[in-house]
């Protein structure tokens, strides 16, 4: 069945959440971890071979533990969203007056009046009760449901990219510009970050751009600025 948009030139971007969600977070923690890496090691010891090898480990190591948590996480998510269905698909079996009169409830809190939210819940319990309460009642929906898989895989590809920018930056980098390369190349990084991810979501991008750019800038600073201070790599 098509369904008829009131704009469909603008249309929404609420699908996009899930996975830009995870993209993002890959992609920024991949700039900011391995950059805050690169700055440290090179801080401590400014020889290229070990900030390298510090880079590709970095790179490696993040984007298995991102795909890997947010595999995790959201399979967790997914659980906990699959417990609440079938906890509702037994209720509905043991207890359907008491379901439907929930349901009606929760219309009449909406603002609908005592007969339609009746009407409204009687209509929608005939079609498919279960999915009238599992969107209603648990507020869940195609769009917001969880995949651990989708999630996974735009996490750990995202920092993947995102993580090979610093560390192509110091491979290019002379020896004794590696530091202020690799800060310039991820400020850059990190605002082109913020622009895709707000063009992606439909968002403004100046805030987006700003929020991207001045919390990675902190976060960077104050791990790398573990080794300035005690002269080891973090």
């Amino acid at each position: 069945m098509n369904v008829i948009s009131a704009h469909p030139g603008k249309p929404h971007y609420i699908n996009r959440s899930g996975w830009l969600r995870a993209a993002v977070l890959g992609a920024n923690d991949g700039i900011v971890s391995v950059s805050s890496l690169i700055v440290g090691v090179a801080a401590a010891d400014p020889d290229p071979r070990a900030i390298m090898i510090a880079g590709v480990a970095g790179l490696a190591a993040g984007a298995m533990s991102m795909a890997a948590g947010e595999y995790v996480s959201v399979s967790s998510q997914s659980d906990i969203e699959t417990a609440d269905i079938k906890r509702e698909e037994i209720a509905l079996e043991e207890m359907p007056e008491e379901e439907f009169a929930e349901l009606v409830a929760i219309y009449r809190k909406r603002g609908l009046s005592e007969i339609t939210a009746q009407t409204v819940a009687r209509e929608l319990s005939e079609k498919d009760a279960l999915a009238a309460h599992v969107r209603d009642e648990l507020g869940l929906s195609e769009i917001h449901s969880a995949n651990p898989l989708q999630a996974a895989f735009a996490s750990g590809l995202t920092f993947s990219l995102a993580a090979a920018i610093p560390v192509l930056g110091a491979f290019f980098a002379p020896t004794s510009l590696i530091i202020p390369i690799v800060l310039v190349v991820t400020i850059i990084a990190l605002a082109g970050l913020g622009a895709l991810g707000a063009k992606a979501g439909g968002a403004p991008l100046l805030p987006a751009t700003l929020r991207v750019v001045s919390w990675g800038v902190f976060a960077m600073s104050v791990t790398a600025g573990v080794g300035w201070i005690f002269g080891v790599s973090v």
